[in-house]
Formats: C-alpha cells, structure tokens, sequence
C-alpha cells in the first residue's frame, strides 16, 4: 500500500503542544515505535528545525532519526531511506529540495519507498513535492507555480488560511491556465492519499479544512472537503 500525508501546514513545527497531526502520521504505519526519519532539505538543514524534530518524536513512542544531505549519514542513502517505516519531510525552499533530491537521487529513493510501503508525510514544501506541480514561495517576490515529483496527480498549495497570499494566488493561476487542478490545505489539515486516491482529510484543529481546486468556465472554483478533526 502506497501512502503519502500532505498536511498543509502543523505538526511540531508549528504546532509544538499539539502532536494530533503528527501521531496520525505514525499509526499509518501500523507498526509499534515506528522508524521515523525527518529530512529537512527544503530548510536547508536548519539546526533548530531538527532540534524541534527530536525534542517532539522523542515524546512520542517511534525511534526518530533525520537524513541530513548536507552532512550525509552514510554513503548508501537507499539502505538508510529503506529501512525507516516514515519519511517525514520539512517545509521551507521548493525549489531548492527538488534540486538537492535529484542531484543526490533522493527522489528515486524516495519513489522506490513509498512502492514498498514507507508511508511519506511532509508540511509546505514537504507536502508540495509529491503532487505534479504546486504554489510556492521558492523564488522570492510573489507566489508562483512550480513543478514536483509527480508521485501524485494534480497540483497542491499549501498555508491556504494561514497565508493571505495563499488563496488568490492558487485562483489566479488556475485562471490563467498556468496550472492543472489539484488540492489545498489550511494550517493543521492534512490529506492522506492511498494508492494516489484520497482516503481521508484529517486536522488538527476544529476549524481547518482541505480544498479541492478546479477551473470551470475560465472561473476557480473551490469545493471545501469533509474533514475529520482528530481531537
């Protein structure tokens, strides 16, 4: 079975004292104190993210680690990727994960997991990679379209309520044709896809919700999901 979490945005980095999100990522698994690897590329390694990734699954029964290409743990990435039963993957540069994944062949490892089951989870940039295209902030002046993995089909912005910016801009590019249909997330939503079908839409907080995004009539159109809240 194939999985992939793309929240849009939670979990311990944004939600510290609320660890909903993420041990719904982990019972994905089914399996006890899960191997959990946190790989904060997009971030570009940031010390303090991977700090907060410990201080968080450290509290939680997994056996958390993180994959560093910066600071690589060992030659042999694909023996190290394969055998960890979640990637959990950080927000921040787009662009930039997606260039460090295909120069080091990440992005074939990572495909060659999921295929075997690992279950795939990530937040902003974290989430925007598995889909065919999404909105992102990598390059720097306004929102703008980008092209991902395509280990999921359509296009996925992420932030939707928690960035001003986040929904006129995914309308805007879907009216002018500059990108396909796809998905949206607000802080603390996730979707979780199963075989490249959505499964389930679980959040974090009451009030957050998942979208889905078409183009009808040259018009945006946006239909709210039904969202389960985990607490």
């Amino acid at each position: 079975m194939r999985q992939i979490i793309a929240m849009g945005g939670g979990g311990f980095s944004m939600e510290p004292e609320n660890p909903l999100l993420d041990l719904y990522v982990l019972q994905q698994c089914g399996k006890p104190a899960p191997k959990v690897c946190f790989v904060p590329t997009a971030s570009g390694d940031a010390e303090g993210y991977v700090e907060r990734f410990y201080h968080a699954f450290r509290r939680l029964d997994c056996e958390p680690s993180h994959l560093s290409l910066f600071r690589p743990p060992t030659e042999d990435l694909a023996a190290f990727v394969l055998e960890k039963d979640v990637i959990y993957v950080g927000g921040g540069n787009t662009k930039n994960l997606l260039a460090l994944w295909r120069e080091w062949g990440l992005d074939r490892i990572l495909r060659r997991a999921w295929e075997e089951g690992v279950v795939l989870a990530g937040l902003s940039a974290g989430a925007i990679c598995w889909f065919e295209e999404g909105v992102t902030d990598s390059y720097g002046e306004r929102l703008d379209r980008i092209a991902a993995l395509g280990f999921l089909p359509g296009s996925f912005c992420p932030h939707y309520d928690g960035e001003a910016e986040r929904r006129p801009a995914f309308h805007r590019l879907l009216e002018e044709g500059r990108i396909g249909p796809g998905w949206a997330a607000d802080d603390g939503a996730a979707l979780h896809f199963v075989d490249r079908e959505l499964k389930a839409v679980v959040s974090s907080r009451p009030a957050a919700r998942a979208y889905r995004l078409e183009r009808v009539g040259g018009r945006a159109v946006e239909t709210a999901l039904e969202t389960r809240y985990l607490g």
